[in-house]
């Protein structure tokens, strides 16, 4: 799940990279897969999420828009900053639930929309929906599991709240840590929609570390 409560109070820096329509070579993991694992995530000539997280900064971890090119390596559509996990102990444990950030593999891609409604501080806006996940132990299962921003459920900004946090307003760093959904400015998940929509929609996401 992506909403989460903070601990700390939120630091009023914005700190954006990424969103580039880019035309790069994959990531080198993109084309080097855990043993296993398939190297084309998609058909051939499709898309895919490939979301790289960084154990030094589960916050400033990297979502890829990846295009499967036969033959060569894939091909970089778009990067964004994002995160997952909510920042404490546990937020590099994948078996911790509404703490770790996503376990390892490939999810299923089932649905996206703009307009997600998630109720009381649930995830609203835009919201790509992808499959449960059972973690490394075996046993725990990652569920309510989304690519999403904070926002309103027509994709405008909640208020302001002074000496306080809107989950559905993007107010800082911070709001890049979630209860384990990969997280993203409000801008960049809404040039992900326009890209992914130009470039067909992705089916399925792969998560490595």
């Amino acid at each position: 799940m992506g909403i989460r409560h903070r601990i700390i109070p939120l630091t009023a820096a914005l700190a954006l990279t990424g969103g580039l329509a880019a035309t790069e070579a994959a990531p080198a993991l993109a084309a080097h897969p855990a043993s296993g694992q398939s190297a084309r995530p998609a058909a051939a000539g499709g898309t895919y999420l490939y979301f790289n997280k960084n154990p030094s900064n589960p916050g400033n971890s990297r979502l890829y828009l990846m295009k499967s090119i036969p033959n060569a390596k894939d091909k970089v559509l778009a990067k964004y900053r994002a995160g997952s996990g909510n920042g404490g102990r546990n937020a590099k444990n994948e078996c911790a639930s509404m703490q770790g950030w996503l376990p390892n593999g490939s999810y299923r891609v089932l649905a996206h929309t703009k307009r997600h409604n998630g109720g009381a501080r649930g995830i609203n806006g835009y919201a790509i929906h992808v499959q449960d996940k059972v973690c490394k132990n075996g046993r725990t299962k990652r569920t309510e599991l989304f690519v999403h921003s904070e926002m309103n459920v027509n994709g405008t900004q909640g208020a302001r709240q002074p000496g306080r946090d809107n989950p559905y307003r993007w107010d800082g760093v911070r709001d890049y840590y979630s209860l384990g959904c990969i997280k993203l400015t409000p801008a960049h998940i809404k040039n992900l929609f326009s890209r992914a929509a130009h470039y067909g929609w992705p089916k399925q996401l792969k998560v490595v570390s």
